[in-house]
């Protein structure tokens, strides 16, 4: 009798569970998916997440904060009053940014780095326009920059950086946006959100399952001398989910003069606009500033280079659009990257 009572209980529990289980997924499949975007960054954001409340609020609070640290077009950032020959004390989100820069630094051989602004202006490519450089302005121009001339130090419990060299300029304009998208999923965790993507410029961050109930399809655009962003062409799709996805490419932001062509990626090693055959580089990581920092690090070194750093870091993943030797449109992807590509 106890045993058939004791049966009983444990049938009438399984019940209860598997009933309360198809509730709980029917309540979730029957939420809503917010839709929200915006202006911030000097671009557009947009953020989708399955939750039953409007969080856009929240989403611009912390891309404010973000803003309020790394831009340099914000006169009262923390980076515009180290521009200006501050000592700055960094806060959290300033060391995190510093610290992978430092890091992507050094794992690229100096191929990304914060301090090229003067560089980036000289060729006209940054918040200030000049003319273009001579050989020996160029030559002046690479002893302003350099990693290696950031100071970082501890005064009680604040840390400070400073630098000593001067017109060392920092520029975290290849990284803020990824660092952005990193943040606002960070909010869509706060409130145990699953199912969301955060974009902030073309940098990527997914989660879970798409309105469709299928995983994040991401589009990589075809590379083309399109500075006007009209041609959206789509080379492949990406099946993204939980990952961070950025893209950086040098066939938007350009100018012609006297015949030649100038893009914006600047090699800090050299002082020139890079010429290789590498016109798109689209990076998966765990987060999306490190995604966002070495998909610009490979635009540097060019696919062979990016190729050597890759086999160094098998976290992250790579989808790489170049000019064959007879200037045709080739792709090169890793190896892990090929159940996510839709041919």
């Amino acid at each position: 009798m106890r045993k058939g009572k004791k049966t009983y209980i444990k049938a009438a529990f399984l019940v209860f569970l598997i009933i309360g289980t198809v509730f709980v997924i029917k309540q979730q499949q029957d939420m809503p998916y917010q839709h929200n975007e915006g202006f911030i960054f000097g671009t557009v954001y947009h953020a989708t997440y399955q939750y039953d409340k409007d969080l856009n609020e929240e989403i611009v609070a912390e891309l404010n904060k973000v803003d309020a640290t790394f831009s340099m077009f914000n006169k009262q950032s923390t980076v515009s009053a180290f521009n200006r020959g501050k000592r700055i004390e960094a806060d959290r989100m300033f060391m995190e940014v510093l610290t992978l820069s430092q890091t992507i630094n050094k794992e690229t051989g100096g191929a990304f780095d914060i301090t090229v602004a003067p560089l980036v202006n000289a060729w006209g490519f940054g918040f200030k326009h000049q003319q273009l450089p001579t050989p020996q302005q160029v030559d002046s121009l690479r002893k302003l920059v350099g990693m290696h001339y950031i100071n970082i130090g501890n005064v009680g419990k604040k840390t400070i950086v400073s630098t000593n060299h001067k017109n060392l300029m920092l520029d975290f304009s290849a990284i803020a946006k990824g660092y952005g998208s990193d943040m606002v999923a960070k909010v869509m965790r706060r409130h145990d959100i699953k199912n969301y993507m955060i974009e902030i410029g073309g940098e990527i961050v997914t989660s879970g399952l798409s309105e469709k109930r299928l995983p994040w399809k991401i589009g990589v655009t075809k590379p083309s001398d399109d500075s006007l962003n009209t041609n959206q062409e789509l080379q492949t799709v990406l099946n993204v989910t939980d990952k961070a996805m950025a893209t950086s490419g040098n066939y938007r932001n350009f100018y012609y003069r006297k015949g030649k062509k100038f893009a914006h990626t600047i090699d800090p090693r050299t002082g020139y606009p890079v010429q290789h055959s590498l016109l798109s580089s689209t990076v998966l990581a765990n987060s999306c500033a490190e995604a966002d920092g070495y998909a610009t690090a490979f635009m540097v070194l060019g696919v062979e280079r990016a190729k050597a750093v890759l086999a160094q870091h098998p976290e992250l993943m790579a989808y790489f659009i170049y000019a064959d030797k007879d200037g045709k449109m080739n792709v090169w992807y890793s190896s892990s990257l090929k159940k996510k590509v839709e041919e």
